[in-house]
């Protein structure tokens, strides 16, 4: 999206106070949301080696940024992107039983990233997973459990409140579910972007299900990767995918807000008939993390990504994701956004 100015803009909190709130959103939202899915906090690495197969390749056109290991014979190693298929290996060298999970503190560089308001070079978010049972690979597992995420974000927007009583609360009571299909029959003249802001206008906050596979008109929502979430399994709502985006409206943006990509993870079957999919199946089959899985030596698992920064940034109210976190900006970008009030770390 292009950089958005909002008329009249002015910071919510004064720098010093908006350091305290962003920690105190950040410890109340971790701590809240791993007693409502069960998780427990691991330690994540920054940088994994090349050629496994375990770093997430997002839409598979974006570099990881990556450095030769002396160590190792100049083996070389990539800044995670995300951590999508790392905290699967985990759960099955942890052996953490079904109903439970892990979550860990993310840091990575997405160097081809379009920067604008809520798009950095520096991505934090909170990645989780958590192993779960055949019988719960469903939508309405699926459901339950964005209901249980959307609970938490409301317990915090009350405790900011709380704290700061000039932010005042903005989310609606409860989500709503939609499958990326039912939105394109709603609105077939629109872009899946203008589909997202028409939805997340009218009902405030918003998950979208199946993104990833092609929908009616041949094309997919979004791009997913074909190697951790399933977008590509029949429901037991007639669509395809077991996968979605929640989605928030941003009212100092006015658009959508995307907070979290999450899914049910790809089975060995739906594993490989989306990497078929895709035309990924000859270079991935052979890699480590790949074969493992087809192999069925990792478990069932639900997991998503939530930004800590994105997250910090609807609740304080900010206009650009650079008042919340310190990154590089282009210097025009910094000069247009001082002129707006808009002050970036």
């Amino acid at each position: 999206m292009p950089l958005y100015f909002p008329k009249h803009y002015r910071p919510r909190l004064v720098p010093e106070t908006q350091e305290q709130a962003i920690k105190e959103i950040k410890d109340t939202f971790q701590q809240t949301l791993s007693e409502a899915l069960g998780l427990r906090r691991v330690t994540a690495p920054l940088f994994v080696l090349s050629g496994t197969g375990i770093n997430d390749d997002l839409n598979g056109t974006e570099r990881a940024v990556s450095f030769p290991v002396k160590d190792m014979g100049d083996a070389r190693a990539e800044v995670v992107h995300s951590l999508a298929k790392w905290k699967r290996v985990k759960l099955g060298a942890y052996q953490i039983a079904p109903g439970y999970g892990l979550y860990t503190d993310m840091n990575a560089i997405r160097a081809d990233e379009e920067l604008d308001n809520i798009h950095s070079l520096y991505v934090d978010q909170w990645d989780w997973e958590r192993t779960i049972r055949p019988a719960e690979r469903t939508v309405a597992f699926l459901k339950e459990t964005v209901g249980k995420i959307y609970d938490v974000l409301l317990q915090v927007e009350a405790a900011v409140y709380r704290t700061h009583p000039h932010i005042t609360p903005v989310l609606p009571a409860d989500i709503t579910f939609i499958h990326a299909e039912e939105l394109l029959r709603r609105y077939p003249t629109l872009t899946p972007k203008e589909r997202e802001n028409r939805a997340a206008k009218e009902y405030g906050a918003v998950f979208i299900i199946g993104i990833g596979g092609n929908l009616s008109d041949g094309k997919p929502h979004d791009g997913r990767a074909p190697d951790y979430d399933d977008w590509s399994t029949p429901n037991e709502e007639g669509f395809e995918g077991l996968n979605g985006d929640l989605i928030l409206w941003n009212p100092v943006l006015e658009s959508a807000y995307e907070i979290s990509s999450m899914g049910i993870r790809v089975t060995p079957e739906s594993l490989e008939r989306q990497l078929r999919l895709t035309g990924k199946y000859d270079e991935r089959k052979d890699l480590k993390y790949h074969r493992m899985l087809m192999a069925g030596e990792l478990p069932l698992s639900i997991g998503g990504g939530i930004g800590q920064s994105r997250l910090c940034m609807f609740f304080l109210r900010c206009a650009h994701i650079g008042e919340v976190q310190a990154s590089i900006w282009p210097e025009e970008m910094r000069a247009a956004c001082r002129a707006h009030n808009i002050e970036l770390k």
